[in-house]
């Protein structure tokens, strides 16, 4: 039988926290912090959203510390739960209840509870903690599961039997990869079998709710750990196929010798987890994870060389926008994934001494704002166990960013785009908007790049006035409209 237990008392710091146990006093209710704010207290973490538990009327109970402190509480009737923001603190109020699953559905049906339903129904028993606010009990501890014991053993592990806790609400499976990515916990060996039995009970989630559980893995100091739990357990299959898919070997036998490439799936993570050591950029640290994301795909094993994956750059590229798409990721940031995986290889091809100025210049301009991530990932992409080789890659990378630097002062590369404005080329060719004056603004670029002319306005009008009539020749009718001026 579970019974509560006053296991410790702690030393509540926060008065915000001591505003709510004096309300719930006056208001004669039991409030108890309780799940993040317990665990985060013994892991010696920020405490700034701070979930209550309420033993009555939770929405009253907000209003009236949203009224207190001059804020405004965030009702959601349906859950009867609410948000008070104040100051730096996020202070959820929920009734204690019970809450039952309908197999199909991950939205619960909630009815009213005591404190021990509450605490049951958490995902796991180091979340399952709770301490007292009131002025008579402030800071008892209360664990019913053993939950500072899990806790101080660093396991993740279920209040209920995992199997019932994971269908209740099969998000928490996702939540088991990522706490044990955030904190550096283990997960119980039977919730990681109950996860690998139920996996595919993910897709009844919706994409966003996923989504923001990975992106969390994803911003963990080592998020190779969330993820390769998402791998073991299957459900990265469900989550993030393309992922998925970059596990295995394959070998061929040629000529008495036998071929075999790199696990791409394990050179991936361990060049997220190098890059993650460097930045806490997101969206740096998902273009990381994609950088290699079609070397399945165009994978080619050629008799006398072994295997390529000649393009894999480019393909992977156009990938880009579909998995944002499918994942429902912030289109914002497509064009800088999209730049960073189809130019990772690029810096590594300047390397010989008798690259051109030209080749360094459309390195710069083509990597533009991103261009000091680009090296970032390629630097985090050295995994080789040599490490002569390391030092010697990483010299390669670093001569040919200082190339790139000096080209970029020379030539004035930043923001770089055609000294001879759109609206100049319409009026002195009398032209209309048009598919012409993109073509004459990208001659003039070209030209610039290749080094036939100095990235300066003099120059560049005077090769456009002496070129602009073979151009236009050369352009197809329906490239030109003429304007009537």
């Amino acid at each position: 039988m579970i019974t509560i237990k006053v296991i410790d008392k702690i030393e509540i710091e926060e008065d915000i926290l001591k505003l709510i146990g004096v309300i719930a006093d006056e208001l004669q209710v039991e409030v108890y912090a309780v799940g993040g704010y317990v665990r985060d207290y013994y892991l010696n973490r920020d405490r700034t959203d701070i979930d209550c538990t309420v033993v009555g009327d939770a929405v009253k109970f907000a209003k009236e510390v949203a009224a207190r402190t001059k804020s405004k509480a965030v009702i959601y009737e349906r859950f009867r739960t609410a948000m008070v923001p104040i100051g730096k603190y996020q202070c959820e109020f929920v009734g204690t209840r019970k809450e039952e699953y309908l197999p199909e559905s991950r939205k619960p049906i909630v009815t009213e509870g005591t404190l021990l339903d509450d605490l049951k129904r958490r995902d796991f028993t180091c979340n399952a903690l709770a301490v007292c606010v009131n002025k008579s009990r402030m800071g008892e501890v209360i664990d019913a599961f053993s939950g500072l014991e899990d806790l101080k053993s660093g396991l993740l592990k279920t209040p209920l039997d995992p199997e019932v806790t994971y269908s209740d609400d099969p998000l928490r499976m996702m939540r088991a990869a990522r706490f044990a990515s955030q904190l550096n916990f283990e997960i119980e060996q039977a919730s990681l079998e109950a996860i690998s039995k139920m996996a595919d009970r993910i897709n009844i989630i919706s994409q966003e709710r996923i989504t923001e559980e990975f992106l969390k893995i994803l911003k963990s100091a080592q998020p190779s750990v969330g993820i390769d739990i998402l791998f073991q357990t299957g459900l990265l299959r469900y989550i993030f196929p393309e992922v998925h898919h970059l596990a295995g070997v394959e070998i061929v036998e040629s000529s008495e010798k036998a071929y075999g490439h790199k696990d791409v799936y394990k050179h991936t993570l361990k060049v997220l987890d190098n890059i993650s050591e460097q930045t806490e950029n997101v969206w740096l640290r998902f273009a990381t994870l994609m950088h290699d994301i079609a070397k399945p795909k165009t994978k080619k094993f050629v008799k006398g060389t072994g295997w390529t994956f000649h393009g894999h750059e480019e393909i992977g590229a156009r990938w880009i926008k579909k998995i944002f798409k499918r994942m429902k990721l912030p289109f914002e940031h497509v064009a800088y994934v999209e730049k960073l995986v189809r130019l990772h290889q690029r810096p590594m091809v300047l390397v010989d001494d008798g690259v051109t100025d030209s080749a360094i210049r459309r390195l710069a301009v083509t990597a533009d704002e991103a261009l000091e991530d680009l090296f970032t990932l390629c630097r985090a992409d050295i995994t080789t166990k040599n490490e002569n080789r390391e030092k010697k890659y990483l010299h390669n990378y670093e001569v040919v960013f200082q190339k790139i630097l000096e080209v970029q002062e020379k030539d004035q590369l930043r923001a770089f785009q055609s000294p001879v404005r759109g609206e100049e080329i319409m009026e002195y060719c009398k032209l209309e908007p048009s598919r012409a004056v993109g073509v004459i603004k990208h001659n003039i670029e070209e030209a610039i790049l290749e080094g036939i002319i100095p990235n300066e306005y003099e120059d560049a009008k005077k090769y456009f006035i002496s070129n602009v009539e073979s151009w236009l020749s050369a352009l197809p009718p329906d490239y030109l409209r003429r304007s009537i001026k």
